[in-house]
Formats: structure tokens, sequence, C-alpha cells
């Protein structure tokens, strides 16, 4: 009998796996279905609405018949100027051309992997912080980059350590991920270390990579790297809606360059996808002219719910650095613990609060958990209830 010949899969799918939220929302999920209810502090998810002018602009685009076919990889002209206006009106970023320095995205998750397959060739190296954002490693290995972690520490306050990195194999490095305000730990923007990022990337010729998403979210001086002098020689920027603008479902992302790398990305995004639909698009832009006071009364929101998950992190023990940004809560969790996912999976069995553990986004937050703020002050006050066992 001919034995038949087994198909695999690509080898690039070696060392990525699932997403781990992707699973563990499949066990929370089922944990449901078994009548068993879940709070649920894990995805950074905004469960806000976006300003009432964007779903009226996207619903009016909608209405019209000429409104429902292909649109251009590169987005409207008008969101591209949308975006330059945005930048220049919250970063005092000026001089951004909107058809050469500005590239819109399908969120910009989808700007991580459309970068990686632009500049890395297989063997590359990549530069990623640990800890930090899973997919910035699972999009550099399906482009056969070799990874390289920079570990960032607390006692560090969370920042690159330069003379560390200038240790490192230097002339195997092509890109560099870096993410301020940081996911997952809150720590801020500085104007001294973007400057240290553009002279290191410089002198060394690596793309400094910049993801953007936080920097509106309990932060009074949101920054971009373009605020550092020669920055355009080295530097992208990705930015998204989803967390400013409450927008996470409707997919809009951004990126920053100068013309060449905007053109190498342009490349690959446009042998993938065939752009957004008009109504997202037209949605975007009215949400960019969104209000000071918009953006007032999120964070006034969040800054309330950022206060019970402090009280949320005491009931668990853990301690927090103060002055985090983003919609998360950092904390590292008591020593007498013996891991992060033993503690997460402990508190949900017993507790039925889903909390995410740190060890997901490098070796360097084995010993550390995160907290949404993206549910209700209610939820939040129920998880501090079932923690506490009503002494609250």
């Amino acid at each position: 009998m001919t034995k038949n010949k087994q198909i695999c899969p690509a080898t690039r799918l070696d060392h990525v796996s699932e997403y781990y939220f992707s699973r563990k929302l499949k066990e929370i999920a089922r944990l449901r279905a078994e009548g068993i209810d879940i709070v649920s502090l894990g995805i950074g998810g905004p469960d806000l609405p976006p300003p009432a002018a964007a779903v009226d602009a996207a619903v009016r685009c909608l209405e019209r018949p000429d409104s429902h076919g292909y649109q251009m990889t590169v987005g409207l002209p008008a969101l591209r100027k949308a975006f330059a206006d945005w930048y220049e009106r919250r970063y005092n970023v000026t001089g951004l051309d909107p058809d050469r320095n500005i590239l819109p995205l399908i969120g910009s998750k989808e700007g991580v992997l459309n970068v990686a397959l632009a500049f890395l060739n297989p063997g590359d190296g990549v530069l990623v912080p640990d800890p930090g954002y899973p997919t910035y490693t699972s999009a550099s290995r399906i482009a056969l980059a070799e990874v390289f972690t920079y570990s960032l520490s607390e006692d560090n306050g969370w920042m690159p350590d330069f003379d560390a990195l200038e240790r490192m194999p230097l002339d195997r490095i092509k890109l560099m991920w870096v993410n301020y305000p940081h996911m997952p730990t809150g720590t801020a923007a500085t104007i001294e270390v973007f400057e240290r990022l553009v002279d290191f990337g410089r002198r060394h010729g690596i793309v400094i990579v910049n993801d953007n998403p936080y920097s509106m979210i309990l932060n009074d001086y949101p920054m971009s790297i373009f605020n550092v002098p020669g920055a355009d020689e080295v530097a992208i920027e990705m930015n998204s809606l989803s967390k400013c603008l409450n927008m996470a479902g409707w997919r809009v992302g951004m990126l920053v360059a100068n013309p060449v790398f905007v053109e190498w990305v342009l490349k690959v995004k446009s042998n993938i996808d065939s752009g957004q639909p008009r109504a997202i698009m037209e949605g975007a832009i009215a949400a960019l002219a969104a209000s000071d006071q918009w953006y007032a009364d999120l964070n006034a929101e969040y800054a309330a719910r950022q206060q019970i998950c402090a009280r949320i992190m005491d009931a668990l023990g853990c301690r927090c650095r103060p002055g985090q940004q983003g919609l998360f809560l950092w904390g590292r969790i008591p020593d007498s613990e013996k891991s992060a996912e033993a503690f997460a999976d402990r508190i949900l069995a017993e507790k039925r609060v889903f909390i995410t553990p740190g060890f997901i986004f490098g070796p360097s937050g084995n010993r550390y958990i995160r907290v949404s703020l993206c549910a209700p002050q209610p939820t939040l006050r129920e998880a501090l209830r079932r923690l506490t066992d009503g002494d609250n």
C-alpha cells in the first residue's frame, strides 16, 4: 500500500504559537458557557464608544451608493491629511507631507508585520523589548529574522540600557522595536530616551520603530519620536485610533516615516490588502477632529478606573509604580507566589477574575501581572469585591 506524502506547515511557523489571548479567551468562553461568571480584566480593548461624529460620518457614507467599491491602499487623501493635522495638533510634529510621510494601516498590528516583511531578510537581527508586545517577536519570526531581546527592568525605570545595547552584535541588527508609553509597564516616554534611540539608530544603521498607541491615555504631554531632530533618517512611528479614540474594532492605524521607508512598506501592503472601507476612513477623519474636551472626558474616566484598579492591585498584594500611562496597571506579584502564570490561574479559579500574567510579554515579566482599565467602574468594583470577599 502506497503511503501518502505528509503535508507540513511552513517552517516559519515552527517558533510561532497561537496568541495567548486567543487561547485564554476560548477558555473563559468555555467557563462562561458552563455558567461560571468571569470578570475579565485581561484585554486592553476599550469598552467606551468612539466620538459620535465618527459614527455619524460612517453611517452617512454607508448610505451613499458610490461608497462600496475598492479603495486605494494608501487611503483617502483626506484621511492622510487628517493624520498629518492630528500629529501637528497633538504631538507638535510639523511638516509631515500627507502624500509622502503617512501611510494608513488596517490597525497598527498589521503594520508590525508589514514593517517586518519590508525591512527584514532571513537571518537579519531584530531588537525586541522584554517585556514587550508579543507580536514584535512573532512578526519577526514570520519574516524569518533572528530575535535579540533587550531586557527592561524596574530598577532601570523600564527604559533601555544603552550600555548593554552597545554590547549586542549590532553588525547583525537591522531593526529595533520600541514602545513608549510602554506596554505593559505603563512607562512614560521621555524626549531624552527618544534622542538616545535616534542617535543609536543613526550610528549603527538600525531602523528604530516606535509603536505609539497609548500616548493619549492618562498623559498630559503626548510625545512622538519625530519630536527629535534627525529622527526622519532612521525612525518609523506607528499609531492607532484603537486606544485613544475607542475604535479598536474599526482597525484604523497609521505609519509615519520618510518617503523611502513609506514606499518600501507600501510595496508589501499593496500586495496584501485592498485598502480600508471608505466608511471606516470617513469615520476616522471625523474622529481625528475630536476636541480637547473629548480627550479630557475620556481621561477623567480612565483616571477613576485606575484608582479602582490600584485597589485591586493592593487586594492582590501586588506593588505598582505610580504615574503609569495607557490602559493598564502593571504590578509586581508577592515574593511568596511561585510565578505570575500560577498566580493568575489561581485568581481565575478561586475568585473568577481574569488578570494577565506578565510572562507572556517576556521573561522579564515573570514576576508581574497586568490589569486592564477597559471595564466599566461597576465591573471593576465587582472584581475588587471578589478579591476582598466583600470587604471593600
